[in-house]
């Protein structure tokens, strides 16, 4: 049994903590959720306000607080409720009215469902490819904590200050932006959900970005936190998804369309990274990680596969020396170009 003397209100709201947002790892207090709390000798009682038309949103989050009360506190009679409340927002995606970037055209995320695949690499490559083909292009790094884009375009210096606002540097004829610019590289960024949402919205608001046809988001792995502010603070005009061919990497993918489905983000289509691989010596096509899974994936969910980016040491030489190898003339870079192309396309088509 649990002693009500020892039960208050600081102690449940920890325990709320614990529960996440469904589909999220975001916990349900920081998306602000509490209303209040209620404690008696027998009973705890939580009420929470939900701005959502998805009812059963209300009655999973309802279902998931009980059970951890329920284990927190046993003995005591425990009542969540879920006020659920319509949105204040019920226009589609693309017609919110943003607060952020509103002086550029078109606002893309590059994300995947787990790291390794190869992300910031197709991203930072899609920039520069998105350059060559006349238009102007920012790249913001929102990986927060794995900033991996100084070192791929070759940027050590620190971006300038004009005493109100930071400005991006320019380089390939992209205009770049990442928190690697502002911490010491071998520093660990070690930060909460609260303090990643602050940064972003501050990489976004407190830099000075110049007006453009368009800038490219570099999302972290995954579908947390930077996921979530990012579509919750600007209207992205779509996701683009990186995968591998393995089976292991496309599932994640799935997660990731599903991720973004749910907060209304349209899917632009996935890219299936280091497809394949040609033989400098014979021309010979290998297909090292399996062949076709991302074609058959994206069939299934319903998106396009945007390309296929080959395995090739031209790649891996380009990113290390911070000099992408869209900036080539070559297969390879080709390779890019196309899948530019065809978000350029799809932009202006839509």
């Amino acid at each position: 049994m649990t002693d009500p003397q020892k039960i208050t209100q600081d102690l449940v709201i920890e325990s709320l903590k614990k529960v996440s947002y469904p589909g999220f790892s975001r916990d349900i207090v920081s998306f602000g959720l509490l209303d209040h709390i209620q404690i008696d000798d027998q009973s705890v009682k939580v009420f929470m306000k939900l701005k959502s038309a998805d009812h059963e949103k209300g009655v999973q989050i309802e279902e998931f607080a009980k059970k951890q009360l329920l284990a927190d506190y046993p003995g005591m009679q425990i009542e969540v409720s879920v006020e659920m409340q319509a949105p204040q927002q019920s226009e589609p995606q693309d017609k919110v009215q943003t607060h952020f970037l509103e002086n550029i055209k078109y606002k893309v995320a590059v994300a995947s469902g787990k790291g390794g695949v190869g992300k910031s690499t197709v991203a930072v490559n899609l920039a520069v490819a998105l350059a060559k083909t006349g238009w102007s292009v920012g790249l913001l790094d929102a990986d927060i904590y794995g900033p991996s884009i100084p070192l791929m375009v070759g940027i050590d210096e620190k971006p300038p200050f004009d005493g109100q606002k930071i400005h991006p540097i320019e380089k390939y004829n992209v205009q770049w932006m990442s928190i690697g610019f502002l911490v010491d590289n071998n520093e660990a960024v070690i930060w909460r959900g609260a303090l990643v949402h602050r940064a972003l919205q501050q990489l976004m608001n407190d830099v000075a970005w110049p007006d453009l046809d368009i800038i490219l988001f570099d999302m972290p792995p995954g579908t947390g936190d930077a996921q979530l502010t990012l579509s919750q603070s600007i209207a992205l005009d779509g996701a683009v998804i990186v995968s591998t061919p393995q089976d292991v990497a496309l599932v994640d993918a799935v997660k990731g369309v599903q991720m973004f489905r749910k907060v209304n983000v349209p899917i632009m289509g996935l890219i299936e990274n280091m497809s394949y691989f040609i033989c400098p010596g014979c021309g010979t096509r290998t297909d090292i990680f399996s062949s076709g899974g991302a074609n058959t994936t994206s069939k299934k969910i319903d998106v396009e596969l945007l390309g296929e980016i080959p395995i090739n040491t031209a790649i891996r030489a380009g990113g290390d020396a911070g000099a992408p190898v869209a900036l080539e003339n070559n297969t390879v870079s080709e390779a890019f170009i196309e899948v530019a192309e065809r978000i350029k396309n799809k932009l202006l088509n839509r």
